[in-house]
């Protein structure tokens, strides 16, 4: 019987319900140790839903995948038909199978399809989930914010404090002390004999915790029998204080059986056998068990032993001394010696030591080497830095340092990457070492939001290997344009230089990539997107890797379509590899060349997807510029409160505030919201911010100089628009792109006197363009014409404008349109009814798409990184939407209308 848990029964309870509906959920339950988190696993446990366990152990905390493995165990049998790129992940992370190391979110994926694969609800409980693995736990808490409709809930119970175990996203419950009434209670159930005094006392110390309510009656007995009266409060912590009364009990054990304790604390495991072996060694038998089980300490099946509370492992562990410690670790290290067994071992061992020792640091290195194979990156962060400590040879210890930074940089632990990198370049003048430490000293510098210093870094790693190793010198110079992006033309070019001064092969992968980055920073925009890519892949580049950043470059350079198409293949790469770290600044470079080429709805399933996936795996540059990106295109639609909120979340403290990734697209969706609501004094003040560096030259800068020439021209201040519509103009030489061309003309109508706009107005629209420009060209034309009473004519070119404004739900602009139109005498029609794809939301569409191409729910989920109970959940839901009433049907609908 659990007191005073009624509440936090309840919220259990809907959980659980929700589950049996079909609905997934998550809860990580905090509170100080003994406060009741493990009563309330149990408490969930016991309600008639098939059950998974795993915890945290302290001693395999740095094991990947211990605690992962421990869970999904069960299931195991059912890896083999998960899709290949995941079954492939999982097996590997548990080193079952050598491949190379996968993404760790596709592990992630792994388990959550394996959880789903249950028949009815299913309950996953995760015990001291600070102590978790963080390779686990990253993918525990992957599984958790994707949970949608498999009818599986998670719930993890942490302690707060220095160990914390955060879960953004989560919701949280955080258990306080039992209610007085509810404490008094539990008192008098476990110990009735207690004098009034006694029973004060504790009720006023334990504060409600109920393993304090328990564990410190007999202390506070013994206090008062051995001094005859009740002392005051114990100053010592409760925690601590809890700890020495489970050491008291303990210290009242025989000596054997405090050292087979002693092991089984030091071992972190319940395997009985492993525990035996060693005490052995230091003679302790089986039947020294006894007493502490006899003491109620320890519970034993004769396989596994267990003790009755984790603080119980710590006091055993911390109560004794230095030396007796390091002896068990030795005999547990000297009982490993199975080869399955050589990671743990490698950690006993070194926990043995006390001084450098090369072999334990050996060890160690290929413990940490398997765990990277692995993608337990975080366990291998500690393998290799504790192998440094260890090493007597100089040049050993300064490349497992440099391996520990690297490493730490991969895990995103960049705080700790920055410091181990800072210690191996103390130690090394290697220039191939002194690259690779810049390299991660950068990436932390600019995860710090600190682009300046990180481009330096990146500069100056680069050229440390120029000569030696070119296409590692181009690689780093090609994150050296990413920084420079941030920082403004200057550094652009500057990068430029160097990639320049580059002696690469034209057998290089690199090279055709280097060229075209090069042309596309310097403003000469006569090279091919589709020669450049396919060039590089034919001298084998990594791709998507290599190619990414070419997107975002050929969309500097006006080549939409060639971009658009180099987004998405290099998407499908990424789905079909797994490779999930690299799909949000895919989808984000999708997202916008879809807006550019006039399918706003394509670009935000595209950003919806990214922004999920960002938020899941917590790439903070990514949420800010998925979120602007949605901020522009409420924008666009009218949606004024929705703008501003997106904007506020890309601009939050914790993505770097007004200095935010997304920030140019925020003045860029601030200033269409006002340009469309007619406030053309804020609209031209947000986006003047876009004509200065370092938003000057991104691709938004250049996008909005219409937007800014429009404000200017209906503000009155046309001299304000000169230097935009010199950039406009320059832009559409080079670029040698019509619709770019189109653009121009439309600017220059603006601005030309009366006598010659018409002429400038007929040339943008005979030059065509995408379909939101050229409707709002149509617009601005129709309105010229109605002010100079060319009625019929007006029509002509207001009412095709409508029609795009509403189809692509550009709701400002039409209803500017309808108002022209009313003035002709046209009639205000109302907005047409939305059509079939407009009753979906951005994954519905999505899914409903990839069903209609005959695609199973298996098949979808694999690609979307979902479970295929959720992928039948949001068909069910889309069907009704439709009036379909199977997937059979869905080939009959305009599933791809843009």
């Amino acid at each position: 019987m659990l007191h005073g848990r009624e509440a936090e029964q309840a919220q259990i309870d809907r959980l659980l319900d929700q589950a049996r509906a079909g609905r997934s959920g998550a809860l990580v339950l905090r509170g100080e140790p003994g406060i009741g988190k493990t009563a309330l696993l149990d408490y969930a446990a016991a309600q008639g839903i098939t059950a998974v366990r795993s915890a945290g152990i302290e001693s395999e905390a740095e094991l990947p995948f211990a605690g992962l493995h421990l869970l999904i165990k069960p299931g195991m049998a059912l890896v083999d038909g998960l899709p290949a790129p995941q079954r492939d992940a999982l097996r590997g992370a548990f080193g079952l199978a050598h491949h190379d190391p996968a993404d760790r979110m596709l592990i992630g994926l792994a388990v959550l399809s394996l959880l789903a694969e249950e028949e009815g609800p299913l309950l996953c409980l995760i015990d001291d989930a600070h102590w978790l693995d963080r390779a686990t736990a990253e993918t525990l808490l992957f599984v958790a914010r994707r949970l949608d409709a498999e009818g599986v809930v998670i719930i993890f119970a942490t302690r707060t404090g220095d160990q914390d175990f955060p879960a953004p996203g989560l919701p949280e419950l955080v258990l306080t002390g039992l209610p007085q009434d509810s404490a008094a209670a539990l008192v008098d159930s476990h110990a009735p004999e207690l004098s009034p005094a006694l029973r004060y006392r504790l009720l006023a110390e334990a504060g409600g915790n109920p393993l304090a309510l328990q564990e410190l009656p007999a202390v506070l007995a013994a206090e008062a029998t051995g001094s005859g009266h009740t002392s005051g409060p114990n100053p010592l912590p409760l925690t601590q204080r809890l700890q020495v009364a489970f050491h008291g009990q303990v210290t009242r054990l025989p000596a054997a059986t405090r050292t087979l304790l002693l092991v089984a604390a030091a071992a972190g495991t319940d395997d009985l056998t492993t525990v035996l072996r060693a005490a052995d060694a230091l003679g302790a038998r089986l039947p020294d068990l006894q007493p502490a089980a006899d003491a109620g300490l320890v519970h034993s099946d004769g396989q596994a032993m267990r003790f009755r509370h984790p603080l119980l492992r710590s006091a055993v562990y911390q109560g004794a001394a230095l030396t007796q410690r390091l002896t068990a670790h030795a005999a547990l290290a000297a009982a490993l010696t199975d080869p399955e067994n050589a990671d743990l071992r490698a950690w006993h061992l070194a926990s043995a030591a006390t001084g450098p020792d090369e072999t334990t640091a050996a060890a160690l290195e290929d413990t940490a080497d398997r765990a990277r194979r692995r993608s337990g990156y975080s366990g291998a962060v500690a393998a290799y830095e504790r192998a440094a400590g260890l090493s007597t040879d100089a040049a050993a210890r300064v490349r497992r340092l440099v391996s520990a930074a690297e490493t730490a940089g991969e895990a995103g632990l960049l705080d700790r990457a920055s410091r181990l990198a800072d210690r191996a370049a103390t130690q090394t003048t290697d220039p191939l070492l002194c690259a690779r430490l810049d390299l991660v000293r950068a990436t932390a510098e600019f995860g710090a939001g600190k682009p300046l210093s990180a481009h330096r870094l990146l500069l100056a790693g680069a050229d440390l290997v120029r000569t030696d190793d070119p296409a590692r010198a181009a690689r780093i110079l090609m994150q050296a344009v990413h920084t420079a992006w941030y920082l403004g033309a200057p550094e652009l070019a500057e990068v430029a230089e160097h990639i320049n001064a580059l002696s690469l092969p034209e057998s290089e992968p690199m090279a055709p990539i280097a060229r075209y980055t090069v042309a596309g920073i310097d403003g000469r925009f006569t090279i091919d997107l589709r020669e450049t890519a396919a060039a590089s892949r034919r001298n084998g580049a990594d791709s998507p890797r290599d190619l990414v950043q070419m997107c975002g470059i050929g969309m500097v350079v006006g080549q939409d379509e060639q971009a658009a198409e180099l987004a998405k293949t290099l998407i499908a790469e990424c789905r079909d590899q797994g490779r999930i770290a690299l799909l949000p600044t895919l989808l984000f470079f999708r997202a916008e060349t879809e807006l550019f080429l006039g399918r706003p709805r394509e670009g935000r399933i595209a950003a919806t997807e990214g922004l999920r996936i960002a938020q899941d795996i917590g790439q903070r540059h990514w949420i800010s510029q998925m979120s602007s990106y949605l901020a522009y295109l409420a924008a666009i639609e009218g949606r004024e409160q929705d703008c501003r909120e997106l904007v506020d979340r890309a601009l939050a403290e914790e993505l770097g505030g007004a200095t935010a990734p997304g920030a140019p697209w925020t003045l860029a969706a601030l200033g269409v919201l006002d340009l469309g609501q007619g406030k053309v004094d804020s609209a031209l003040s947000r986006l003047e911010l876009l004509t200065v560096e370092p938003s000057r030259h991104h691709v938004i800068g250049l996008r909005a100089l219409p937007d800014l020439i429009e404000a200017a021209v209906r503000l009155g201040s046309p001299e304000r628009a000169g230097d935009a519509l010199q950039r406009l103009q320059t832009w559409a030489e080079v670029s040698q792109q019509e619709w770019v061309a189109a653009l121009v003309q439309r600017c220059m109508a603006l601005v030309a006197p009366e006598a010659k706009a018409e002429k400038h107005f007929q040339a943008a629209i005979e030059r065509g363009g995408r379909p939101f420009e050229q409707a709002r060209t149509q617009l601005l034309f129709g309105e010229w014409l109605r002010r100079n009473r060319r009625k019929t004519e007006a029509r002509n070119q207001l009412q095709p404008a409508l029609e795009t404004f509403d189809r692509l739900d550009a709701t400002p602009w039409a209803e500017r349109a309808r108002t022209e139109l009313a003035a002709l005498g046209v009639g205000t029609a109302t907005r047409p009814t939305t059509g079939v794809l407009a009753r979906l939301t951005p994954q519905e569409l999505q899914i409903v798409r990839l069903a209609a191409q005959g695609m199973s729910n298996r098949d979808i989920a694999a690609q979307l990184f979902l479970s295929p109970r959720t992928i039948g959940h949001h068909l069910y839901k889309a069907y009704p939407k439709l009036g379909v009433l199977s997937r059979t049907e869905l080939t009959t609908l305009p599933l791809d209308t843009a």
